[in-house]
């Protein structure tokens, strides 16, 4: 028999309705892995056992009084990413400048977890505001990959990916900006799903780039990637970017196949720069798409070449708005023996932020400034429309669009992190997806080098039952979501 702390969301779910296991035996079981790994992967910035089997001796309480079935996650523990505001609770951000600040709110998204009865085990380690591609850039340590600790485990929502590989956690939430979810997902072998912009609400996510961000999920498998989804989806008035449509029944809705879809594959995302042992083995996951019953055929996104460029002067010239908000005033790190208000602003920031954050701060300031404005941000919007549009005409012709989600397999630690532009570009695949507002799904579809390779599923707006249809499809035809990393087979 598997340790509990194996499980799948919906497995764990099964056994505790039937009154097979307990919310606390499962909890327990989680924790004492939490406890015995983390020290190796660092998938947490804060743990909080304690108050994990609290919550999870209350789920107990409650499923024996028969409310059960009134809470979809009762019992099941999870894991937030540290930019998601829990209440009393630290979130830092990866941060210095937030290193002692515990909310006084839950984030909606986080506020719907507790309802549907999840156990919140601590905060995941994340990029210093999110900004990152591997975790190296938190102000506190950099998270490993259960797949190989000398590797990164992606980012920014590394630490939530590299927790629910290592068994850390049934299932956790991240954010994704730019790739910030499926990356990650890619590279630790889990499934990352970014929801379409305003299904999720962002009320209570430290914003980075409003226009771009979205909570999104990293889970063991696309049963659990839904089930996630019908729980924190859904509008929410304190987020004015929500938007007012029904939450479908995600997890009644993977069964159907692929037969007759019709699945776009982009000439232009298999060109220079990806490895070729990744874009073959994205090429076999499209080829058993095929085999499915699906009809795969090329489409065109002529524009793709310039979304690290877009993105680049949009995401940091929202960051630069975003975060003139840390000044040492109201909250966050207050610089010692400041001589006047602007020696505290400057001294503040300049202790507080690290170098990733300091760098995307100026270059969206430059961009901002005047004189400037029309050159890079408006034009910059203008080409994020003609992103957007090229999706439009694609998807004129096809259901969904599948692709490489990162050009190579997870990095070394240290490799990339004096090159900001090789850094950038293990997103490559995946900024156009926010630029658009498109939702996309990670899913485990092979290994280069013992080292997991993610299936990139793109649909159009609010499409999420069919992404996660074909996810399931894929899924249910293969076993690499079922390979387990050597962390996990070395230590039970």
């Amino acid at each position: 028999m598997e340790p509990l702390y194996r499980l799948t969301l919906h497995e764990a779910r099964a056994q505790l309705a039937a009154g097979e296991i307990s919310a606390e035996a499962l909890t327990q079981a989680v924790v004492e892995r939490m406890l015995a790994v983390d020290d190796a992967v660092k998938a947490y910035i804060t743990m909080a056992p304690t108050w994990a089997l609290d919550q999870a001796g209350e789920a107990d309480q409650l499923r024996a009084a028969g409310l059960g079935d009134e809470k979809p996650l009762l019992g099941l523990p999870v894991a937030i990413k540290d930019v998601l505001s829990t209440a009393g609770v630290p979130t830092t951000c990866g941060s210095k400048i937030l290193e002692n600040f515990r909310p006084v709110f839950d984030a909606t998204v986080v506020g719907r977890l507790r309802a549907a009865g999840a156990v919140i085990l601590g905060k995941t380690n994340t990029d210093e505001f999110a900004m990152g591609s591997s975790t190296e850039n938190s102000a506190f340590f950099t998270t490993h990959n259960p797949w190989d600790l000398s590797r990164v485990p992606g980012g920014s929502s590394g630490g939530s990916a590299a927790a629910v590989a290592a068994d850390e956690a049934l299932a956790a939430l991240g954010t994704d900006t730019g790739g910030s979810v499926r990356q990650p997902a890619a590279f630790c072998g889990v499934v990352g799903l970014k929801p379409t912009y305003g299904r999720v609400s962002r009320y209570g996510l430290v914003a980075f780039a409003s226009s771009l961000d979205q909570v999104g999920t990293l889970t063991k498998d696309v049963t659990d990637a839904a089930l996630m989804l019908e729980v924190i989806a859904g509008h929410d008035p304190l987020d004015s970017t929500s938007v007012a449509r029904p939450v479908p029944a995600y997890s009644e809705l993977l069964g159907g196949g692929v037969r007759g879809l019709r699945v776009g594959v982009p000439a232009e995302w298999f060109g220079e720069g990806i490895d070729p042992r990744v874009a073959a083995t994205v090429r076999a996951a499209i080829e058993e798409l095929r085999r499915l019953g699906a009809e795969v055929r090329d489409v065109h996104l002529p524009h793709s070449d310039y979304a690290l460029p877009t993105y680049y002067i949009i995401a940091p010239a929202e960051a630069s708005a975003n975060l003139a908000r840390y000044d040492g005033v109201r909250y966050g790190l207050r610089a010692k023996n400041p001589t006047d208000i602007w020696s505290l602003f400057s001294q503040s920031r300049e202790q507080g932020f690290g170098p990733e954050v300091k760098r995307r701060i100026m270059l969206g300031t430059y961009a901002l400034s005047t004189g400037y404005y029309d050159a890079y941000y408006k034009k910059a919007q203008q080409v994020r429309t003609l992103i957007k549009q090229d999706f439009d005409r694609a998807f004129a012709d096809v259901d969904i669009i599948a692709g490489p989600v990162s050009p190579t397999v997870a990095f070394r630690i240290g490799e990339r992190v004096d090159d900001p532009l090789e850094m950038y570009l293990a997103d490559i695949y995946t900024l156009s997806v926010n630029l658009a507002g498109l939702p996309g799904i990670s899913v485990p579809c092979g290994f280069v080098d013992n080292l997991p390779v993610g299936l990139q599923l793109i649909g159009p707006a609010f499409e999420e039952p069919t992404l996660l249809r074909v996810g399931y499809a894929y899924e249910q035809a293969t076993d690499w979501h079922t390979r387990r990393p050597p962390l996990v087979s070395a230590t039970g």
